[in-house]
């Protein structure tokens, strides 16, 4: 009856991909964006976006994947991604490492197989830290404006 309201799923194919990104990208344009690049360099639409879960812990799956992609925001693995490739690499999981950053309105990425020697792996309280860097610069300005003029500043 109301079929028009639905949402066209997309088509499932590709590779079973596990993707590992830090909890503050979770329902951004940014996380909207690394899965394009996952379909565009591995071909596949087959992906488990964390986010979908919540604060499910799904590292349970990534024996199923193919491959697992880990998001370094600024060159950091947060502690859950540090984690989870830990997993992938003792399981022999095949994992690229998905460099971004953002310039203005541009996001730029460096699409890298296996870890390079120069991304961070944060500790849980190194973490929290960084985390605090993205909520206030992202959401305070949203929390101040947002509710009655509506928020322009979206970065991440």
């Amino acid at each position: 009856m109301l079929g028009f309201l639905k949402r066209k799923k997309k088509e499932v194919r590709g590779p079973f991909v596990y993707l590992t990104e830090p909890t503050f990208l979770y329902h951004t344009r940014t996380e909207k964006a690394i899965l394009e690049i996952i379909e565009e360099k591995l071909d596949s639409t087959n992906v488990l976006v964390p986010s979908k879960y919540g604060i499910r812990d799904t590292s349970d799956r990534i024996k199923e994947a193919e491959y697992l992609v880990a998001v370094a925001p600024l060159g950091k693995f947060s502690s859950l991604v540090c984690r989870e490739v830990k997993i992938a690499q003792e399981l022999g999981v095949k994992v690229f490492t998905l460099l971004i950053t953002r310039n203005g309105d541009e996001l730029v990425y460096l699409w890298v197989e296996g870890v390079p020697e120069d991304v961070e792996w944060l500790s849980p309280e190194e973490t929290m830290e960084f985390t605090k860097t993205f909520v206030n610069s992202e959401f305070m300005d949203q929390i101040k404006h947002g509710f009655i003029f509506g928020s322009r500043k979206r970065e991440w």
